[in-house]
């Protein structure tokens, strides 16, 4: 199965997501609905929501409850990136300008206060306390996430595992909880929940260190931000780490001065950019996505052959073949 099959197995769903949206956005303040609304119609395959909904639908779900569930979770993704951009200073997402670059850093961080309430008041009015208690569990593990990454931002000594520390509790930890509802609301067993979740984790390391590459790689267009953005902005990822651990003490001491200096040249990104190729830096973060990618495939063998199953593994199979 293909990606683009994936998605149209619950296309009827995601259509109920999206239009949800505007409802959840209004309010007695229009600023909060038009910002949102900017953001949300930015674009995307909504990868979190459409784990959730193909996780219900495998374990045979057939309430309504996970439409608004999976608009929380999304909601939760989008405030995180208002967030983000407030703290990389980025001028662009996904090819449109950042909610701070065109209505300033307070409209973004407040917006993203708004969803991240929003999106808690969604969990309550469902009903389920089990669903809450995971949403707590997760929000904080994402800010402990965010801020370890505040903390080795421009530091080229970052190790592997306090970058993979940052992906899984900033970015993965997010899939895993959406697999997680999807597996609750449909009074999946214990051992059913566990494994939805842990396919969710590993998706979503995968994702992350895919990402690390496409920052490489992919075009300004593909991407929708400028190449070589994460090095811009002093976030020391899988690629870069590869390569410093492997560089020779020249090449070494010119990464630490692209890393942590205040403003980069064009010529200095490029000389980075070889030693990465050198060391061959976007090909092991690539082998490990797909290490990543067939541990969540695995974790979906506890279920029966069919359809959501496919969907659900297509879903990872594309994580590391998209261009952005």
């Amino acid at each position: 199965m293909l990606i683009n099959e994936a998605i149209d197995l619950i296309s009827d769903e995601m259509r109920q997501v999206n239009d949800s949206f505007g409802d959840y956005l209004d309010s007695d303040i229009e600023f909060i609905g038009m910002v949102g609304d900017y953001i949300i119609s930015g674009g995307g395959k909504r990868y979190r929501p459409l784990t959730l909904l193909l996780t219900a639908k495998l374990l045979g779900y057939e309430g309504t409850g996970h439409i608004p569930l999976a608009a929380m979770i999304e909601f939760i993704h989008t405030a995180t990136l208002l967030h983000d951009d407030v703290v990389d200073n980025a001028s662009l997402r996904r090819g449109n300008a950042t909610v701070n670059s065109k209505w300033g850093e307070g409209a973004s961080i407040l917006v993203g206060d708004y969803l991240l309430a929003k999106s808690f008041a969604i969990s309550v009015a469902g009903g389920e306390m089990e669903v809450l208690k995971v949403l707590s569990d997760t929000t904080t593990r994402m800010a402990e996430g965010e801020v370890l990454q505040l903390l080795k931002q421009s530091d080229p000594d970052t190790t592997e595992a306090e970058h993979l520390s940052v992906v899984t509790n900033k970015t993965a930890i997010l899939f895993s909880t959406a697999c997680r509802i999807g597996a609750i609301i449909s009074n999946a067993t214990r051992e059913e929940e566990e494994a939805a979740a842990s396919y969710g984790m590993d998706l979503g390391i995968a994702y992350q260190l895919a990402d690390d590459s496409l920052d490489y790689i992919s075009s300004n267009d593909d991407l929708g931000k400028e190449t070589g953005n994460d090095l811009r902005e002093g976030k020391v990822t899988l690629p870069l780490i590869k390569a410093f651990g492997d560089a020779d003490r020249a090449e070494r001491a010119k990464i630490r001065e692209v890393v942590e200096a205040k403003e980069l040249r064009d010529d200095d990104l490029r000389e980075v950019f070889a030693i990465i190729e050198k060391y061959k830096g976007i090909e092991y973060a690539m082998d490990k996505a797909s290490g990543y990618v067939a541990r969540a495939k695995k974790s979906l063998e506890i279920f029966p052959p069919n359809v959501e199953r496919s969907a659900l593994m297509a879903v990872a199979d594309y994580v590391t073949v998209r261009s952005s």
